[in-house]
């Protein structure tokens, strides 16, 4: 009965580590209650997501084939501290996510511990896909941004009506010195007709004068 080439089998193999803010793809072997463990150093508040995909080898097609009855435990612990950040149970094909607490390395490990027969020795080709994405939103520092941002704002909504009232002050001389303007010539327009007037009067009072004296002295 042929068994398809797998890598040597260990209870802990530290496999590769992944460039930070990439992705990386990848597949391996392994048997039923194995577990294999990747080792990543991540910073602190560092979102990492991954997808796996289980095919369990199949005796009489000869061939890995998806199995509904296959799962997967994912397991996610920090080594410096020991503590478990994620062990979650999956089906075959599945997804996981989780933030990182503390900077350092972390294992992010991946087992099968049941498949179609709890006696049986199963063989399982694994796909494993995982991204590193940036470190997680500083919600103080975008709140104070936030705050940064509407003061401001603020500021200058006050300095754009400042701005508002001394251009309706300006509006406001501008039309009593045009008022002004206008009443002062309409004044001296009128002083100007006077004027005209009293010359004309007295134009007339000087001829009629004349007038009168010269026929006065024709009559003597």
């Amino acid at each position: 009965m042929a068994h398809p080439r797998r890598p040597p089998l260990l209870s802990l193999w530290l496999l590769l580590v992944f460039a930070a803010t990439a992705a990386n793809a990848l597949h391996f072997y392994l048997d039923t209650n194995e577990k294999r463990c990747f080792v990543e150093e991540l910073p602190t508040d560092t979102i990492v997501e991954g997808h796996y995909r289980a095919l369990e080898w199949s005796e009489s097609e000869q061939k890995y084939v998806e199995n509904p009855n296959l799962g997967i435990l994912v397991e996610v612990d920090e080594l410096e501290t020991g503590h478990n950040v994620v062990k979650t149970r999956g089906p075959s094909d599945g997804r996981f996510t989780f933030t990182s607490h503390d900077s350092g390395d972390h294992s992010i490990c991946l087992s099968s511990n049941y498949g179609t027969s709890w006696f049986s020795s199963t063989h399982i080709r694994l796909y494993f896909d995982i991204v590193i994405g940036t470190t997680k939103a500083d919600t103080e520092h975008d709140r104070s941004h936030v705050s940064e941002l509407s003061q401001k704002l603020r500021d200058l909504n006050m300095k754009i009506e400042d701005i508002n009232r001394e251009q309706q002050y300006q509006r406001e001389r501008e039309a009593a010195f045009r008022n002004l303007s206008e009443e002062t010539n309409s004044r001296a327009v009128w002083y100007t007709l006077v004027q005209i007037g009293v010359l004309v009067a007295t134009c007339v009072w000087q001829l009629r004068h004349l007038r009168r004296f010269f026929e006065d002295r024709k009559m003597h």
